[in-house]
């Protein structure tokens, strides 16, 4: 079966197109930042798991284990910004190709293309609100020890 291909249309709908390929940019880069905040979060949970097994001392383990479910509870946050953006990127590129075949053939699919782009727009912003959740516990779990004891008094 061929298609009739009105070059005016296909120029339409790759202009159309392109639009949502802006955002999508914006989130590969958010990907890539997500990531990177991730794989740092494995490897300090690496780092202070390590030291765990080595340093029996109560007083550090109980600090160990308490940082180690802090950073369990980020890492869930950036693998759920992660998802979201993901999943983002897929609605955006399913409103790119309605909209590219709804300019180029007879399928309506205006309020599919809608509804997609409106989809990945709100699942974008709740990638936001785990990012920035995520980088609010990064600095509110800043524990400075040695700060805290040169306050009380005491030298380490």
């Amino acid at each position: 079966m061929a298609l009739p291909l009105d070059t005016s249309a296909i120029t339409h709908g790759i202009q159309l197109a392109v639009a949502p390929v802006f955002l999508l940019t914006a989130v590969s880069g958010m990907i890539g930042a997500v990531a990177g905040r991730l794989a740092r979060i494995i490897d300090r949970a690496r780092v202070v798991e390590d030291r765990a097994r080595v340093d029996a001392e109560p007083e550090f383990l109980a600090r160990a284990y308490n940082e180690l479910a802090d950073l369990r509870l980020r890492g869930r946050l950036a693998n759920g910004c992660i998802a979201l953006l993901t999943f983002c990127a897929f609605l955006i590129g399913t409103t790119i190709i309605l909209l590219f075949l709804g300019e180029t053939t007879d399928f309506q699919s205006s309020r599919l293309a809608v509804a997609g782009f409106l989809a990945g727009v709100a699942c974008f912003l709740l990638a936001l609100v785990c990012f920035l959740t995520e980088t609010m516990l990064a600095t509110r779990l800043l524990d400075f020890h040695m700060l805290q004891q040169e306050v009380e008094g005491k030298k380490p």
